[in-house]
């Protein structure tokens, strides 16, 4: 289980009951999330599983979550943090880390603290060569989701992977 799934900046300003509230709210959704027959086939359950993740981060952060063949949750990971505006992602990072959890898809996401969900050019070519380095070492990435406070893009239902 991880320590705490709801980041510092998002529980701020909350009482001490909420944040226990919270916490045990999003170990409950992820221990679902890892049981047989639960995956992440669902649009909105991606949406919102995410959307708790990383709605109230202050700053850029790229998350990617690894799933088996079944697309169940195996682990998930902040592997880059930015600044307000841009976080640096390094497709060699994501390889390797898919390859550490012996990851057989993948799922991008990362937000834009300014709310505004609409992917950037950098954005739709960091996925492309994303889905190119995924390909060489056969995981499937299945979708890029960028988080605008609670509105959520997704690069394949724009036919963009």
């Amino acid at each position: 289980m991880f320590p705490s799934l709801a980041s510092p900046h998002q529980e701020a300003g909350l009482s001490p009951y909420a944040r226990r509230t919270l916490r045990r709210a999003m170990n409950l959704l992820e221990r679902q999330l890892r049981d047989p027959g639960v995956a992440f086939t669902s649009a909105s359950t991606t949406r919102d599983w995410l959307r708790l993740q990383l709605a109230g981060e202050e700053r850029e952060v790229f998350m990617v979550l690894f799933l088996d063949n079944q697309n169940r949750l195996i682990a998930h990971e902040i592997l880059f943090t930015g600044t307000v505006s841009h976080t640096e992602v390094h497709p060699r990072e994501v390889v390797k880390a898919a390859l550490k959890h012996n990851a057989a898809a993948v799922i991008v996401a990362h937000n834009h603290p300014s709310g505004l969900a609409e992917p950037s050019q950098a954005d739709r070519r960091l996925t492309e060569r994303l889905k190119q380095a995924m390909e060489l070492i056969e995981v499937r990435l299945l979708d890029h989701l960028v988080v605008g406070g609670m509105e959520i893009t997704s690069f394949a239902e724009r036919g963009w992977l």
